[in-house]
């Protein structure tokens, strides 16, 4: 079950929408898992410090967004903020993904965390000074890591990467919430050129008009930019020439997908038929079993077409069932 959130207003007050959407999952599930104890052993580190000072030089607006994450959720912002730079500061955070990346197409499978299964959500966020989105939100995290789209139309889609070595840069989550308020493609570039990256992010990205998808590979010590010229898939892990000796976790799921999703591409197989994709038992392209080995489990699926006009796409609970909602831009119909 996928829920229909809608915030609006400044930073704080969308921030604060969410947080109280997700409080009641955080405080069932998150509070008590391996994870969240994995990541508050970071509390009071240098490295939490230095990423918490850059987001308030360079993102006041984002930090803003936390601080109203945080109250919504009844935590402390401190605790927030660390959760939200958890594969900044963690290699083997509880997030995956598979991406099949076309000219003019990004359609995706979100992988997170199974104790979140029916209680993720889709949220529509009309902000006071930025472009309004529609994004997949997780409870207890700022959009953007995820799929979305906006109203500049911008659709973007975004998979783990689990690097090593990370520099004390801005965290990923954030970087890929700033380009959320991006007008253009170009600009959503220079962002990641421009400015200290620590963790590592694949992106895919296109825009209305362009008849263009970039499949985009960013970490602290690189990043790498391609044209998409015929249809590629992307499992949780860098692949680009480029960053081709970044150092990685490459967990079994992650490679069994990419090989699977490679020998699906090569067969035309379509889009969605390869995301549902169950063939290999242990380490399936969807994701839904209890014991999953990386503790992740398909929440979604989107299929975003952009070279035309307008952003016309669907969100599926199942990539092979009916869709949950089918939108026009940031409108359902």
């Amino acid at each position: 079950m996928l829920t229909w959130i809608e915030a609006e207003g400044s930073p704080e007050q969308i921030g604060y929408r969410l947080g109280c959407w997700g409080r009641q999952a955080c405080h069932d599930h998150l509070l008590s898992s391996p994870a969240w104890h994995t990541i508050m052993r970071w509390r009071e580190s240098d490295a939490i410090r230095v990423m918490g000072t850059l987001v308030d030089q360079h993102f006041p607006w984002i930090a803003a967004e936390l601080d109203g994450l945080a109250k919504g959720l009844g935590l402390p912002y401190e605790d927030v903020l660390l959760w939200n730079c958890r594969g900044d500061l963690w290699a083997m955070a509880p997030d995956g993904c598979t991406t099949v990346l076309a000219p003019g197409r990004l359609t995706h499978n979100e992988d997170g965390d199974p104790g979140f299964n029916g209680r993720c959500g889709i949220a529509h966020v009309q902000p006071t000074t930025a472009p309004a989105f529609v994004s997949f939100v997780y409870p207890g995290s700022i959009p953007g890591h995820t799929f979305a789209v906006t109203d500049a139309g911008l659709a973007m889609t975004v998979n783990n990467v689990r690097a090593h070595a990370v520099a004390l840069g801005l965290p990923r989550m954030v970087l890929t919430r700033a380009i959320l308020a991006q007008p253009s493609m170009s600009q959503a570039c220079e962002l990641l050129r421009s400015l200290p990256r620590a963790g590592a992010f694949h992106l895919g990205l296109g825009q209305t008009g362009a008849n263009e998808t970039l499949s985009i590979e960013f970490a602290s010590q690189g990043l790498s930019i391609e044209t998409v010229t015929t249809p590629r898939l992307h499992a949780n892990h860098a692949n680009h020439t480029a960053l081709h000796d970044l150092p990685q976790t490459i967990t079994a799921s992650s490679r069994q997908r990419q090989l699977r999703g490679d020998a699906l591409i090569n067969a035309q197989v379509p889009a969605l038929s390869i995301l549902a994709d169950q063939q290999d038992n242990a380490e399936p392209i969807y994701r839904r079993h209890a014991h999953d080995t990386d503790n992740e489990n398909t929440q979604a699926t989107a299929d975003i077409v952009f070279s035309g006009p307008i952003v016309t796409w669907s969100i599926y609970a199942h990539p092979e069932q009916a869709a949950h909602f089918q939108l026009q831009g940031l409108q359902r119909v």
